[in-house]
């Protein structure tokens, strides 16, 4: 199942995100991630993510993002887990 996290960080969290993202990238690496990457403001700044999960339901979806170094750092204002249709 496909599933898309969009989360957005808190406000002038930048040097949260950029002190875990090492962390997080590892983490990206190291379980079921079809894409990643960050969101971008009208400056070019990091300011969320949008994930695409590759796991069995929205429950491991959840324990996903309870076990992200963002999340665990207090990054995100919001998280949104949806599930995704892969068309293209």
């Amino acid at each position: 199942m496909l599933i898309a996290l969009i989360a957005k960080d808190k406000p002038d969290s930048l040097d949260v995100r950029q002190e875990n993202r090492p962390a997080h990238v590892e983490y990206l690496k190291a379980t079921n991630v079809a894409q990643a990457g960050p969101l971008l403001d009208e400056n070019g700044d990091m300011c969320g993510s949008l994930v695409i999960l590759d796991l069995h339901d929205m429950a491991a979806a959840r324990d996903w993002v309870a076990n992200d170094p963002y999340g665990k750092a207090g990054l995100f204002a919001s998280t949104e887990l949806i599930a995704w249709n892969k068309v293209i």
